[in-house]
């Protein structure tokens, strides 16, 4: 699995999966971790097709007590270790900028950093908890007086395609304004590493798009 996409290294550490795995099939690993193996199969399918949709029985028929744990940790990554990875190899390039381009370049990438933050904080606060509160009812009977804020949903895909289109609109003033006396190496891991987060935010979009919010509706037609 992981030789057919590199880039799903990345996602082993969010579904609490350590690397080192030798021979063991999916399922051995799943297990070892407690961890549903059909879920596993799901968000990694996602990753390495791009039009990859999950339809609703298996939506249904799916173990998904680790959909909202894998996205925290996603958002995580992000907030902790990706997006300051990239800041400080901008801050670099950008010392060595034009003055109007190195702020223009840090301000608006600052901004994108704090309009992530916002976007992972509006869904863990209004999104998230509702799936928590279908998932812990001990009585599968009762009768829910909140119905899903279809709004919501539109929201939050919305803002998907307008962080995605921000970090090609970064790349662009990069392409653009560059210094010819940067480093080769810091513009090469600025660059790739910003294509990867494009490339990483857009399926991590897409599973809460295709997966989590047909979920969540699903799930509360069912307990209507």
């Amino acid at each position: 699995m992981l030789s057919a996409n590199n880039n799903l290294v990345l996602l082993m550490p969010r579904m609490g999966i350590s690397l080192g795995v030798g021979d063991k099939t999916v399922q051995e690993i799943c297990d070892r971790h407690g961890i549903s193996a059909d879920f596993v199969l799901m968000i990694c399918n996602m990753y390495t097709f791009p039009g990859c949709e999950p339809d609703k029985e298996e939506l249904l028929e799916t173990d998904m007590s680790m959909l909202v744990p894998y996205l925290r940790a996603s958002h995580m990554y992000y907030i902790n270790e990706r997006m300051p990875h990239l800041e400080r190899h901008l801050a670099n390039i950008a010392h060595k900028s034009d003055e109007r381009y190195a702020l223009a370049m840090i301000n608006f990438f600052s901004q994108y950093k704090k309009e992530m933050a916002d976007h992972f904080d509006y869904e863990e606060k209004m999104v998230y908890p509702r799936l928590d509160r279908y998932r812990n009812r001990n009585n599968r009977n009762q009768h829910l007086s909140e119905k899903y804020d279809s709004p919501t949903t539109k929201k939050m895909s919305h803002t998907h395609n307008g962080m995605v289109d921000k970090i090609s609109d970064l790349l662009q003033i990069l392409y653009k304004y560059l210094p010819n006396n940067a480093d080769t190496e810091e513009l090469n891991e600025l660059i790739f590493g910003l294509l990867q987060l494009s490339s990483d935010f857009e399926r991590h979009a897409a599973v809460e798009d295709r997966v989590l919010i047909p979920y969540i509706e699903l799930i509360e037609r069912r307990a209507q």
